[in-house]
């Protein structure tokens, strides 16, 4: 969750504008009293927020990948795949494939309105029965962070063109240095 949180960061810092559309996360601070702390219904409103959040985590994901167990024989481009073998999923195959996100390398967080993207397309959190049990508690994390960073500061990157490494999780290049200040009050 932590690369995550950098990487939502490292966006906020490429597309200023994230800050400004966030606007739920405002009108929620607005609602509460003074150390009044988030509560459910509050994380059901960042529908925004939460598309930024899977936008992110298409281009970024938190897991690259992972093996499973041909359950049947069978031919996958052309290559005749036993029982039994090892394979191993990429979710930047999907994530970054035009076939299932048109113009793949936008980043777009409107690619989750609605019903989002089509079945087993958008995998950070794995898919099917394996699927990763923390995925709701992940969700819960994330959305508090950003509205804590949102309420309370504004996001500068100090190294505009940083490499992203992926080795085996995205991690920047110079461990993504920032200035955040206060917003006003």
């Amino acid at each position: 969750m932590i690369m995550l949180k950098i990487m939502f960061g490292r966006a906020v810092s490429k597309w200023p504008f994230l800050l400004c559309s966030v606007t739920e996360q405002m009108e929620i601070a607005k609602s509460k009293a003074t150390g009044e702390l988030l509560n459910w219904e509050d994380t059901q409103k960042m529908r925004y927020s939460w598309n930024v959040a899977c936008e992110v985590m298409r281009l970024a994901p938190p897991l690259e990948g992972a093996f499973r167990e041909a359950f049947d024989d069978f031919i996958f481009a052309g290559f005749s795949i036993p029982k039994g073998w090892k394979l191993y999923w990429n979710a930047n195959s999907t994530h970054r494939n035009p076939e299932c996100f048109p113009d793949p390398e936008k980043f777009d967080p409107s690619r989750f309105d609605g019903a989002g993207p089509a079945p087993y397309t958008f995998v950070p959190f794995g898919g099917g029965p394996r699927m990763c049990p923390g995925k709701e508690y992940a969700r819960l994390e994330i959305l508090v962070f950003m509205h804590n960073l949102v309420k309370r500061f504004k996001w500068e990157k100090l190294l505009p063109n940083e490499k992203i490494i992926v080795d085996p999780m995205p991690i920047p290049a110079k461990g993504l240095p920032v200035c955040l200040q206060h917003h006003k009050r």
